[in-house]
């Protein structure tokens, strides 16, 4: 059957009108804004590129970048692994993969303000339930300052991450590792192949479209992280927890600076872009090759 151009525009026209506005739209207004020294009232004036020359000097902006890369490299490291890890083994518990599919997926089901308040109370220092808990097994020495020591309070943000969303990853896991062919496991079996070499040689290569799913949106979700950071430390102790949504945050609010707020914002978008693009053609260059 051979589609008129009336009836094709008549399709996509209308999501075409709605990426302009919500995605074109915004993206070019804020282009031209990041060119200005706007404050947030009036359109303020033209300043060229001086917003992006300011940001190759200031400190906080290269430090708020560093920690967002190792932020995003380690949640979607640890996420992803744990979440593999764990979608194996209920794969492999039909008795129980109902029951704590459920329970592994509760704590993304809360607000990410509420998940912050209340990780915030298990890490205090004083009283904590984590270090009166590491204190009541013996092992006072590992107690910590959690939010306040700067060579950890961004572990502690990220075990606080990979602990919320957790259940996302290992549902797609879960998914793909339920669909994968039984004869290629019982084809293993026959060769001898079981626990680590089966899942090495013969399952892992084909949860690549799962892989590349939950990496990506993985990926996507922990570079914008902005709540909790914001509540547990609010980027201190001094910017060790300082990230670039944080940095977009207090230079537009907090300092008045909405154009160079906004060049901050359009630089940490397009790394974003450029990074997810690689990682994900590279996986789904992996998926071709199985």
């Amino acid at each position: 059957m051979t589609w008129k151009p009336s009836t094709i525009a008549f399709f996509v026209l209308p999501a075409l009108a709605v990426y302009g506005l919500f995605v074109i739209y915004p993206t070019f207004s804020g282009l031209l804004l990041s060119l200005t020294d706007s404050k947030g009232v009036g359109q303020g004036q033209f300043i060229g590129l001086a917003n992006y020359a300011r940001m190759l000097e200031d400190s906080q902006v290269r430090t708020a970048l560093l920690n967002t890369v190792i932020y995003t490299v380690l949640v979607t490291f640890f996420q992803n692994a744990l979440g593999l890890g764990l979608a194996v083994w209920l794969g492999n518990m039909p008795e129980l993969r109902n029951s704590l599919r459920v329970v592994f997926l509760l704590p993304s089901m809360l607000s990410m303000l509420v998940v912050g308040f209340i990780w915030s109370y298990l890490f205090s220092p004083l009283g904590g339930p984590i270090n009166e808990m590491l204190q009541a097994l013996g092992l006072g020495s590992l107690k910590r300052v959690w939010l306040g020591d700067p060579g950890i309070a961004l572990f502690s943000i990220v075990g606080v991450h990979v602990w919320m969303y957790l259940g996302h990853s290992t549902a797609i896991f879960l998914a793909g590792y339920l669909g994968l062919p039984s004869e290629l496991r019982d084809s293993a079996a026959i060769d001898g192949a079981t626990g680590w070499v089966r899942f090495w040689r013969v399952e892992w290569p084909l949860l690549a479209p799962a892989t590349t799913v939950a990496v990506t949106l993985t990926l996507l979700g922990s570079s914008k992280t902005f709540e909790l950071p914001f509540v547990l430390t609010r980027g201190g102790p001094g910017d060790a927890t300082m990230l670039s949504s944080l940095t977009v945050f207090q230079n537009a609010f907090a300092g008045e600076r909405f154009g160079y707020a906004t060049a901050i914002a359009l630089v940490t978008l397009v790394g974003v872009v450029i990074i997810s693009n690689v990682v994900s053609s590279a996986l789904r260059r992996r998926e071709q090759l199985i």
